[in-house]
């Protein structure tokens, strides 16, 4: 298996400050480009923390060959 990347980021603002969030964009080697779908959670820490963890899981579930 090839190595793969994971591309994320990570920025705390406060929940009512947060109007839009929209698509970031990875410049491939290639010339091509490809879309990030950006999230958003909101809560307390613990609450963002665990719905992050279960986000990270759903997100392997889509790849079981890794």
């Amino acid at each position: 298996m090839a190595n793969l990347a994971l591309v994320y980021g990570m920025r705390l603002l406060p929940a009512d400050e947060v109007k839009t969030v929209g698509e970031g964009t990875v410049n491939l080697q290639n010339g091509n480009q490809a879309g990030v779908t950006l999230h958003l959670l909101e809560g307390t820490r613990e609450q963002i923390e665990a719905q992050l963890r279960q986000s990270i899981d759903a997100f392997f579930d889509f790849f079981p060959e890794i």
